[in-house]
């Protein structure tokens, strides 16, 4: 038996840290935000999250189908094309996912302001 008694993801090896590690990833974030939208194959995800390589593309959606929020589908046309959506526990935490996208949006100008505000504090004591 683990030592995580309840699941507290303060414990070092609570599975519910170890799954809370994994969707922190921004590429996750950025996949389960995009795929809330609407179904999309490989090549329209890699597109539509700018910046992702195919490896690591397809390092995160083999990780979030083994973790069960995405549905993998095989389709049957020439070429091939495989396409993926949210299951309904991915539905679940899509949605929290876009409330960080739609926060981020909406405050960043504030974030960046902080940061530069520190920037000159960290300057004019060195």
């Amino acid at each position: 038996m683990n030592d995580c008694l309840k699941y507290n993801i303060f414990q070092q090896h609570c599975p519910a840290r170890l799954f809370f590690e994994k969707i922190a990833d921004k590429w996750v974030l950025l996949i389960l935000n995009i795929l809330e939208e609407e179904t999309q194959h490989f090549n329209l995800l890699k597109k539509n999250i700018q910046g992702i390589s195919p490896k690591v593309l397809s390092q995160k959606l083999k990780m979030l189908e083994r973790d069960g929020f995405i549905e993998r589908k095989i389709l049957d046309t020439s070429p091939i094309r495989v396409d993926y959506s949210l299951t309904p526990l991915g539905q679940n935490v899509a949605s929290m996912a876009f409330q960080l996208k739609e926060w981020a949006e909406t405050n960043i100008e504030q974030v960046l302001a902080a940061q530069i505000t520190y920037d000159e504090k960290v300057l004019e004591q060195a």
